[in-house]
Formats: structure tokens, C-alpha cells, sequence
């Protein structure tokens, strides 16, 4: 009779091979490499924001207001800023302070009114396209009519299709329909997209079905299953596709730049930067041209960095890991 064979304990992290520790580490080491690549241009971009306009021209890649040495923020007579100075005189040398110049300035050039139409153009498509690209989604996913595979396979097509092509013919379409310069020719357009329906009839397709067939035996129809049992259960996809569609909104900027164009009281946020670059002629104004870039970016830091457990839960449900 043969004698069971002890088990072997599991070999601890201090007993791993010295070859599997250098590995652990390099991959560490790369990875923090990499974030250090994508993080350090927003750094810079924080940091050069809170300089007056002579720093961020002087000392571009210092990540702190003050340089040990430094140029005196000095503004001639006439200038849009007036007659400051953001330095200090320090045992003998001149030293910068921070200063929110730049984020003033942005903020007299429109920039409120920039905001909000950005914020309402972002909320606005985000919210059309959770109820139009679930439905479809849905009806792809569940309903059965001839042309079913045809109609996907179709919408499937059109994301093959560059985006920028698709520029003029919306334009020609919306002046004659005389939509152009107004919250619902920019809106309109991209109220449905084929990448929302596809990873919303992914993800409906995994639901089981059997629970649907529970809900029609008990008498509900196809709207209050949708409503009441199908779109509840689709929450991570939801998410997924309204990060998706709130940072595409919220960073486009050919559509307002085609539509909006002549109507400078409904511009949007990366609109109204690319005005700064050629308001001034040569000159840039830095300070505040990144200050502007701040303020767009950091709604979207925010709303990744809290929904980001519903994103990567969204991503693996819709069927896109392969």
C-alpha cells in the first residue's frame, strides 16, 4: 500500500532564486520608468503654470517657481498684466515666487464661457450616447430580424473609417441644414457611435440569458426588462463607454473647430487655447497657455482616477480582451 507523500510548503518570497528577484525588480524599474514619461510632461506643465512669463521662458525645466537664480518678472508700461514684478530681492540675487498670473489671464480671456460650454457639449454627447448606444447595443445583442449580422457588420465598418474624413461631409450636411455654429450641430453628430454600440452588444451578450426569460414569464415587456433588469446589470459597461465618451467630448477639437468657428460665444476649451497660440503674434503667453492646459486636463485626471476601478471592470465584461 503506498504511503501518502507529505505536502510541500509553498516557497516563500525570502527563498525565491536570486535570477526571479532581478527579473521582479527589472520589471519594476521599467514600469516605474515608463509612468515617469507619461507623468513628468503634466509635472513640468503644473509647475511652469505657476510662473510669471520671464521664468517659464528662462527656466522652462525647473519643477519649483523659485530657480536659485533667476531673470526679474518685470512687465513694460501697456502691458495686458500691468506694471508687477513676481520677484524678490534675496541676499544679493533675484528670486521668483510663485504666482497665479497665467490662471488670470486665461481666466479674462473667456475662459469661463469656455468651461462651460465644454462641460455642457461633454455631458450632453456622454448622456445621448449611454441611452441611444444601449438601446442599439441591445437590440443587436437580443433581438432577432432579418439583416441582424448585415446592420452590425455594417456599423463595425464605419469604425474603419478615419475620423477626419468624415469632417467635410458633416459640414456640407449641417450648413444645409443650417446648423452650423449652435450647441445642436456639434451635439447631434455625435450623439451615436459605432465603438459605444459594439462594446454595449458585447456586454449584453454575456448577460445570461435565462434571466431575461425569468422576467418575460412574469410578465414584463421588452422595455421594462430593458429598463428595470438588463441596463441596472450593465453598469461597469456604462461607465466604461461614458469615460470614453466624456474624454473624447470633453478633448475634441476639430469638430467645434469646423462647426463653431465663427461663433467665438460657444467655443470650447481646446478651441479657445489654439486662439492663444496666434493672439498674441510671436509672443506666446506660457504661463497662461499652460495654465489653461492644466484646468482642461484635470477634470479628466479626476474622473479617471475615481471611475477607474469601473473602467477596467467595463473593459473585461465587454468582450474586448480578446
Amino acid at each position: 500500500m503506498a504511503t501518502a507523500q507529505p505536502l510541500k510548503a509553498p516557497v516563500s518570497a525570502e527563498r525565491r532564486s536570486p535570477l526571479a528577484v532581478a527579473f521582479t525588480a527589472l520589471g519594476w524599474t521599467v514600469l516605474i520608468l515608463f509612468a515617469a514619461l507619461e507623468i513628468f510632461p503634466f509635472v513640468f506643465t503644473v509647475a511652469n503654470s505657476f510662473k510669471c512669463l520671464p521664468a517659464v521662458q528662462s527656466y522652462p525645466r525647473s519643477l519649483i517657481p523659485t530657480p536659485p537664480f533667476g531673470v526679474e518678472c518685470t512687465y513694460q508700461e501697456g502691458d495686458r498684466v500691468g506694471a508687477s514684478r513676481s520677484a524678490s530681492e534675496t541676499s544679493g540675487a533675484l528670486t521668483f515666487n510663485p504666482t497665479l498670473e497665467g490662471y488670470q489671464e486665461i481666466f479674462d480671456e473667456n475662459l469661463p464661457r469656455w468651461l462651460v460650454n465644454t462641460a455642457f457639449f461633454a455631458v450632453a454627447v456622454t448622456i445621448l450616447r449611454l441611452g441611444f448606444d444601449s438601446l442599439a447595443g441591445y437590440a443587436l445583442a437580443r433581438l432577432k430580424f432579418p439583416g441582424n449580422r448585415l446592420l452590425f457588420f455594417t456599423i463595425l465598418g464605419t469604425m474603419m473609417v478615419p475620423p477626419i474624413v468624415l469632417l467635410i461631409p458633416r459640414f456640407i450636411i449641417l450648413k444645409q441644414l443650417s446648423m452650423l455654429n449652435t450647441y445642436q450641430g456639434l451635439i447631434v453628430p455625435l450623439a451615436v457611435d459605432a465603438f459605444g454600440i459594439f462594446l454595449m452588444k458585447q456586454f449584453f451578450e454575456s448577460i445570461p440569458g435565462e434571466i431575461e426569460e425569468a422576467a418575460l414569464v412574469d410578465g414584463a415587456n421588452r422595455f421594462v426588462l430593458f429598463w428595470r433588469v438588463v441596463l441596472p446589470m450593465a453598469t461597469p459597461a456604462l461607465t466604461a463607454l461614458a469615460i470614453f465618451s466624456f474624454q473624447g467630448t470633453w478633448n475634441d477639437f476639430l469638430m467645434p473647430l469646423i462647426i463653431l468657428s465663427g461663433n467665438k460665444d460657444l467655443w470650447t476649451l481646446p478651441l479657445g487655447l489654439s486662439y492663444l497660440r496666434g493672439a498674441y503674434g510671436e509672443t506666446l503667453r506660457w504661463h497662461a497657455f499652460l495654465a489653461g492646459s492644466v484646468i482642461t486636463t484635470l477634470p479628466l485626471a479626476l474622473i479617471f482616477f475615481y471611475f477607474q476601478r469601473y473602467f477596467v471592470e467595463g473593459i473585461s465584461y465587454s468582450g474586448l480582451k480578446g
